[in-house]
């Protein structure tokens, strides 16, 4: 759907489905890193992005897969694509990185070329643990990697961490948040392990800890964190004051985004589309993409459902504006229970979640459906 450079997304988020190994969890779009696919593939991006009309950014997001899999010179031609793209109104330019993917070379680029924001995937400091879910990094390698973002002056740094792992104790967690605390990042994702069948761990009926540890787990970290000056600001991210992603928070309050490779999604007003899911058919068609016409009711539901989200929860005066519908007349009945039940508060024009709503947010969302609900929610990118 083309548009006005007016109306034209803010957000582009641009997906590298490359990786030097393949995390036994990961169900994103991905392949083991060749180079001669990874030509073919920027060749194709290539041709997307002259296909797409693409107005001004005011936050960019590469993510995968592993973006710094890519050879030096293939990541230097990869970010001299966006260049055009970045402008003076950019104020968040984010990148995934594997710290033992990292180089000073790389680092150099990524400063080069305007990346002023890096998600490290750190997920755990137990040795056991990285063996176990694939990953061959050290809680060493990525303070080095941090201390090597910052020297080229890229001093936003989120660090990616999970809890759930099989096999991993309390313990063990309390002691891998303490030493990616340690390495000073501004931001902290922390995520469950969700096991999808088309991974090593689905195929391998690998499954997460009980539902009771995992929630202690939870109500660990969020106890802990803003004790070290974290807010939580989304169910699973916490950040320093100021830090929070911009980019994720356009999906959060459900603005419009471009999607830019295979595995990638985008939204365009009431346009939702998915770029092809294997990179086989993203090579053969850049430009094809499956959309989705969303109905207004559906729309609603996916505002309220990427809105809940925020601690902060749905402004009512948004959903107003877009909607030109009173929140509280589209689901009066609903959030009168839920308030009820202390799950919800509708409190100086904002529905959110209560601390006891917070952990069971997927339960409160099923009430909230539509009869013919067809949504999905977009990848968030860290």
């Amino acid at each position: 759907m083309m548009t006005a450079a007016a109306n034209r997304p803010q957000a582009l988020y641009l997906h590298v489905p490359f990786c030097r190994t393949i995390c036994y969890y990961c169900d994103f779009c991905h392949e083991v890193y060749r180079r001669e696919t990874a030509e073919d593939w920027l060749q194709a991006v290539r041709k997307q992005l002259a296909g797409t009309e693409i107005g001004p950014l005011k936050t960019i997001y590469i993510g995968g897969g592993t973006p710094t899999s890519l050879d030096a010179d293939l990541l230097d031609e990869l970010l001299g694509l966006l260049d055009p793209y970045r402008c003076a109104e950019t104020e968040e330019y984010t990148i995934e990185i594997n710290p033992e993917t990292l180089t000073d070379e790389k680092a150099a680029l990524l400063q080069r070329h305007g990346v002023n924001r890096a998600s490290l995937g750190f997920q755990t400091a137990d040795a056991a643990l990285l063996q176990k879910i694939n990953r061959h990094h050290t809680p060493q390698d990525v303070e080095r990697a941090a201390a090597c973002l910052r020297a080229h002056d890229i001093d936003n740094i989120s660090l990616d961490l999970m809890y759930s792992l099989p096999g991993q104790t309390m313990a063990s967690l309390q002691d891998s948040v303490h030493q990616a605390l340690a390495i000073r990042p501004d931001h902290l994702s922390l995520y469950s392990l969700t096991v999808e069948p088309d991974t090593v761990f689905g195929r391998r009926g690998i499954e997460p800890l009980d539902e009771d540890t995992e929630a202690d787990m939870y109500e660990w970290i969020c106890r802990t964190l803003p004790a070290h000056g974290y807010e939580q600001y989304e169910i699973s991210n916490f950040a320093r004051p100021g830090r929070e992603s911009r980019h994720n928070l356009v999906y959060w309050h459900y603005e419009d985004f471009t999607g830019i490779s295979c595995g990638a999604s985008g939204k365009e007003g009431n346009i939702r589309y998915d770029m092809p899911a294997r990179l086989s058919a993203y090579l053969a068609d850049p430009l094809g993409r499956d959309e989705l016409v969303l109905a207004e009711e559906d729309m609603m539901f996916e505002m309220l459902m990427m809105g809940l989200r925020l601690k902060q929860g749905v402004s009512a005066a948004d959903f107003k504006k877009r909607f030109d519908q009173d929140l509280h007349d589209v689901y009066g009945d609903i959030i009168d229970q839920m308030t009820a039940r202390g799950l919800l508060v509708y409190s100086e024009g904002r529905l959110a979640c209560t601390e006891a709503g917070f952990p069971i947010l997927n339960s409160i969302l099923v009430e909230f459906l539509p009869e013919t609900e067809n949504t999905l929610a977009p990848q968030a990118g860290e």
